[in-house]
């Protein structure tokens, strides 16, 4: 078989088992294979015969290894990020807190230094520097591969000075000594429970480092907002995302910690960030 569009049909059945979006994915993969876009893709599958390749990336979508990882790309916010399985694959939902940051900042100066804890990609940290152009950032991380991936994907955009990377752990004393006070800090921490049931395509190939905290999910949560107060410059934000039952869980360790608190929901309507600033108080958005 030597056509796309019977190829492209074919695939869809198969992964109709393992996505929620067969169709998608089988174009992503082809377009990955013939080292084209996916716009090209549909606008000339008639000049296209299918690759030798494509049937092995569809063989591992069968696996449930997800298409980002198969691809090693992923868009976020307005960039293409390079993803290995060292990281988290970016989700559309965390763009919510880049959102927040533009609303936070509107009419008023952005941010001159932003903080973006657990990097990952770097994607939050880059999409935040997308957008504040005055901006420099730093990504921090415990993986050092993770940290490589952060790296290139600031090189390859552009921000290569405009940004830099720590390598440390949160969990242990000292991680932020030298860092300095921020006007935003992005945070999207594991919060995901020990005993949750996530789909294969996640608890197999994604990093259980970023996504598990505790039998609650909330270990990282308590263990990083005490410490916000001392990191958070006047007049700054930090903007957690949480997951969409913990938004009060959260919202009273920051109170604790001195903090106000405003939530906002994804365009599922889900509770998914909180965004937090100096003085105690609260609002939901």
């Amino acid at each position: 078989m030597t056509g796309i569009a019977p190829a492209l049909r074919d695939a869809t059945a198969l992964l109709d088992e393992v996505s929620e979006t067969p169709r998608l994915d089988a174009e992503l993969l082809m377009a990955h294979a013939l080292g084209a876009g996916r716009s090209e893709l549909l606008l000339r599958q008639a000049d296209f015969s299918v690759p030798a390749g494509f049937a092995e990336l569809v063989r591992r979508r069968l696996a449930h290894e997800p298409v980002a990882y198969i691809t090693g790309a992923q868009d976020f916010w307005d960039l293409s990020l390079r993803v290995t399985p060292d990281v988290l694959i970016p989700r559309a939902d965390s763009e919510t807190l880049i959102e927040m940051a533009v609303d936070a900042f509107a009419g008023r100066a952005g941010p001159a230094r932003v903080l973006d804890l657990g990097t990952g990609s770097g994607a939050l940290v880059l999409a935040a520097l997308s957008v504040f152009p005055e901006a420099v950032g730093v990504g921090v991380d415990a993986s050092g591969g993770a940290l490589a991936v952060a790296k290139s994907n600031a090189g390859t955009l552009g921000f290569g000075d405009r940004s830099s990377f720590r390598h440390a752990s949160w969990r242990e004393d000292g991680w932020s000594d030298g860092l300095g006070q921020f006007d935003l800090i992005l945070c999207n921490p594991p919060y995901v429970e020990d005993d949750a049931a996530l789909a294969p395509m996640v608890a197999g190939h994604e990093p259980h480092s970023a996504l598990f905290a505790g039998r609650e999910g909330l270990d990282d949560y308590a263990l990083l907002i005490p410490q916000i107060p001392v990191m958070l410059a006047p007049g700054g934000f930090a903007i957690f995302e949480i997951g969409h039952t913990q938004a009060d869980a959260v919202s009273n360790l920051a109170s604790k910690a001195g903090l106000s608190t405003e939530m906002h929901r994804d365009l599922g309507g889900n509770p998914r960030a909180l965004r937090f600033s100096l003085g105690i108080g609260g609002a939901d958005s």
